[in-house]
């Protein structure tokens, strides 16, 4: 038997007229690479379905044409390629398709002072949409970071003060320099490493890029917290990560504010918009933030 013998239920006329959004398929698992690495991702891909009268759609074309991706460096033009064959292959039935990748990519990234190294992983999602408008591209990351509250760090200094005054009762005078040094973010330069903070960045990448900017966007935005988490350290890691984490004190205002400036001197973007999360160690609430540029 062959499949010209087969029914196609698909094909037949629905009994209710009414176009859909969007019809396809969640959850395809794809090993794809990016950013040189192999990454294990989970593909949601479709397309609308204008034709009213149509009962479906073809879900295995969809299938076949993700296919494209697997095994290779996910990059602006092979996304182009997958969904132009969705359109292709449903041509009078939809005028407009989507795809998006999630998963997370597993990255090596040094100590601060030691040789060691270790892996850490940054969930991402990337989203294209393909219609008569053209073709558009977002990519979205999670990144980790300490955060120490400027406001905790200056009435911690402020006990520091006080001890000082009741250990040294007698050279009170002599010690007025000493408690206004020990009082100020100069005199206790470092901190124990405090919350752990997540940023959320979404990006639209602008129409001339090719290549999926992840790495240099992780880069960029470490670069300018100053406290990404860490993976393999020694002591000598550590007092650096409390010395960083002393240094860049933040407030979740501070964080949101630091990377809207990075990523506004970022290239490759027509817009963004980034949520920043300080999952508090004092309240049982967490703090947020959120900033956007031409987002819509």
């Amino acid at each position: 038997m062959n499949d010209l013998s087969l029914p196609d239920i698909a094909s037949q006329t629905s009994q209710h007229v009414h176009p859909l959004e969007w019809v396809g398929m969640t959850g395809i698992t794809l090993p794809v690479r990016l950013a040189g690495e192999a990454v294990t991702a989970y593909a949601d891909i479709g397309v609308n379905l204008d034709d009213s009268h149509a009962r479906g759609i073809h879900m295995s074309r969809l299938y076949l044409a993700v296919q494209r991706l697997v095994h290779q460096e996910v990059e602006v033009n092979a996304l182009r390629q997958v969904l132009e064959d969705c359109l292709a292959s449903h041509r009078g039935l939809s005028s407009r398709t989507t795809l998006s990748l999630r998963g997370e990519v597993p990255l090596q990234r040094a100590a601060l002072i030691s040789p060691l190294s270790g892996w850490k992983s940054y969930p991402f999602e990337i989203r294209a949409r393909l219609d008569e408008a053209g073709l558009q591209v977002e990519l979205q990351l999670e990144i980790s970071y300490s955060s120490t509250c400027p406001c905790s760090a200056a009435l911690a200094r402020q006990l520091i003060q006080q001890r000082f005054l009741e250990d040294f009762p007698c050279h009170q005078a002599e010690s007025l320099e000493v408690l206004d040094w020990l009082g100020s973010s100069q005199g206790i330069v470092a901190t124990p490493h405090s919350q752990r903070s997540t940023a959320t960045l979404q990006l639209r990448l602008a129409a001339d890029v090719h290549a999926i900017p992840l790495l240099d966007l992780i880069d960029q935005a470490e670069q300018a917290l100053g406290t990404p988490v860490q993976t393999a350290v020694k002591r000598a890691d550590e007092q650096a990560f409390a010395l960083a984490n002393g240094q860049n004190l933040m407030f979740c205002e501070d964080a949101a504010r630091r990377l809207h400036k990075a990523l506004a001197h970022f290239p490759r973007v027509s817009a963004f918009h980034l949520q920043v999360v300080h999952a508090e160690s004092l309240h049982a609430h967490d703090a947020t933030a959120q900033s956007h540029w031409n987002w819509y």
